[in-house]
């Protein structure tokens, strides 16, 4: 099946929101090209002297260095002698995890987007930045090798755009063969069992893999604006809970939510991840700069 065709086969909310680039891209390609382009990728933390292209800065010459080595036009206008230096171009490999289980399907009134909608599009728009960026991209669970170029970009597009069948009501990474060394980026609203999310963690760090986890929530998951008799159903309808008086769950639900969020962090750290929250309220941009800063810089 063509890229083309998939995007005709997409959901009713790619076609609406988006307008298509190049004929053949999936039509949500335009609205993360839109949203890659509003991010200043500046340096993405592998600028350091070494074998490439790009000119990074000039140095005063040490003992040792070659003649051929100096940059004589530059050494012309001083009293010392410089280097040109280059900057080291060496791709990472970043894996992307993007949640697609029923309970990402869920939007309230207070927000434009559900959180499958949001992921999806923060997934495209930092495949977008890595891969102009010449690092290699790949999604987890995907039959694909980590890659870069447009030809990548089309291909990850391209899987975004289908719904997995079947689809359980909470989503948890599938085992991955990661790349030692490598980056790994995880999108959910993480509200299914942890029992089932600290394994894949755990199986990343020990292949030296670090990373960034986002958990995407609609502001109504934040705030639990519910009062009076409600029916809570779970989205694939597998649990339900009806109560009379919604507003005295309240403070519970709230620190239920911080204590889910806490354990989170918890586990981040321990695999020496970083993690935040990110509300489908709020302007993608903020989401995207710090999934970009998250793994970006080594060590921060």
């Amino acid at each position: 099946m063509s890229v083309a065709d998939v995007a005709r086969r997409g959901a009713g909310w790619l076609r609406r929101d988006a307008e298509r680039i190049s004929g053949a891209l999936p039509p949500l390609m335009a609205e993360a090209e839109r949203l890659a382009a509003s991010v200043v990728a500046g340096a993405h933390g592998r600028r350091r002297a070494g074998p490439g292209e790009t000119f990074w800065q000039y140095r005063q010459a040490m003992p040792g260095d070659p003649n051929t080595a100096v940059d004589w036009r530059r050494s012309a206008r001083s009293d010392h002698l410089f280097i040109r230096e280059m900057e080291w171009e060496a791709a990472q490999t970043v894996w992307v995890w993007r949640d697609a289980a029923l309970s990402m399907d869920y939007r309230s009134e207070f927000a434009p987007r559900s959180k499958i909608e949001r992921a999806t599009l923060l997934a495209l728009a930092l495949s977008v930045l890595l891969i102009r960026g010449g690092e290699r991209v790949a999604l987890v669970g995907a039959p694909m090798r980590p890659a870069t170029g447009e030809t990548q970009l089309r291909r990850i597009a391209a899987m975004v755009a289908e719904e997995p069948a079947p689809r359980p009501d909470f989503g948890a990474p599938p085992e991955t063969p990661f790349l030692r060394g490598g980056k790994a980026v995880f999108l959910s609203d993480f509200l299914g069992p942890l029992e089932t999310l600290e394994p894949a963690l755990m199986k990343a760090a020990e292949a030296g893999v670090t990373g960034a986890m986002m958990q995407i929530l609609d502001p109504a998951e934040e705030r639990f604006p519910f009062d009076g008799r409600v029916v809570f159903e779970s989205m694939g309808r597998e649990v339900d809970f009806e109560t009379h008086r919604a507003r005295g769950l309240a403070d519970a639900y709230r620190r239920r939510l911080a204590e889910r969020r806490d354990a989170l962090e918890r586990i981040a750290r321990r695999c020496g991840w970083r993690m935040t929250t990110h509300h489908t309220d709020v302007s993608p941009r903020r989401g995207l700069l710090w999934l970009f800063g998250a793994i970006g810089a080594p060590g921060r």
